[in-house]
C-alpha cells in the first residue's frame, strides 16, 4: 500500500474509532498479531489493550476526541502528531472527578503493512493534562 493509503488508515483510526468511540473498529484495522510497544501498565499490549484503553478515555472524559496536527508517512510506517481533549468526568487512575477540561499531546508511529496496524509506539504529554487537572503544579504554581 502507499504512504497515502497508511495515512487514510491512520486518520479512520484517529476520527472514527478514538473521536466516535467506535470500538469495533479495533478488530478491522489492528492486526491480530499487533503489538501495542507503548502499553501502559495493566493494559495488555494488544487489540484487546486498544480497547480497554479507549474504552476507559471514553468513561473518563466527556466528549473524548482527538484532532490529528499532523502526518507523516514512508514506507510501512505513519507519523502522527495529535491532540486529546475531553473534561474529567470520572475517576482517573485514581484521580477523582475534577470535571476540567483537558488536552494533551501525543506522537504516534504506527505500522501498517497491508491496510492492517500491526505495531504502535508512542509518547505522549502526560504532565501537561495532570497539571491542568490540578494534580500536578505547574512551573509558575512551584515557584511561588
Amino acid at each position: 500500500m502507499s504512504a497515502e493509503e497508511n495515512k487514510a488508515v491512520s486518520r479512520r483510526v484517529n476520527e472514527e474509532m478514538i473521536s466516535q468511540n467506535k470500538l469495533d473498529l479495533v478488530d478491522e484495522h489492528f492486526a491480530e498479531t499487533f503489538v501495542d510497544h507503548s502499553a501502559l501498565p495493566g493494559f495488555p499490549a494488544n487489540r484487546e489493550g486498544v480497547k480497554q484503553l479507549f474504552g476507559m478515555f471514553h468513561n473518563v472524559f466527556s466528549d473524548f476526541h482527538v484532532t490529528i496536527e499532523d502526518q507523516v508517512a514512508e514506507g510501512n510506517n505513519v507519523v502522527t502528531r495529535k491532540t486529546f481533549h475531553g473534561r474529567q468526568t470520572g475517576e482517573f487512575f485514581g484521580i477523582p472527578p475534577t470535571n476540567k477540561q483537558g488536552s494533551f499531546g501525543a506522537i504516534d508511529i504506527l505500522q501498517v503493512k497491508n491496510g492492517t496496524i500491526t505495531d504502535h509506539w508512542t509518547v505522549v504529554d502526560q504532565l501537561s493534562l495532570m497539571q491542568q487537572l490540578g494534580v500536578v503544579p505547574t512551573a509558575e504554581q512551584a515557584s511561588v
